[in-house]
């Protein structure tokens, strides 16, 4: 199992999710990115070595892994395109 660590930029997008998606995101975190975080998107681009995983229609979870901590990092809780 791997440990949650969410940014400053992820915990303020967090708090301005709708209380479904706060639940949802919760989820997501315990039952997804914990277990299995490789199981998301490989992201390209500017975002090359992080992970998208669908929160919502537009929402997506953006995330980073540290193999050797066991840490998945969580960079952003919505959108990365434009707001």
């Amino acid at each position: 199992m791997y440990q949650i660590k969410l940014t400053k930029q992820a915990i303020k997008d967090y708090k301005s999710l709708s209380s479904k998606l706060k639940k949802k995101f919760k989820d997501i975190a315990k039952e997804v990115l914990a277990a299995n975080p490789h199981g998301g998107k490989k992201l390209l681009g500017d975002l090359k070595g992080n992970y998208s995983y669908r929160l919502s229609i537009k929402d997506r979870i953006i995330y980073s892994i540290d193999k050797k901590k066991k840490l998945v990092y969580v960079k952003r809780t919505r959108t990365h395109y434009g707001e």
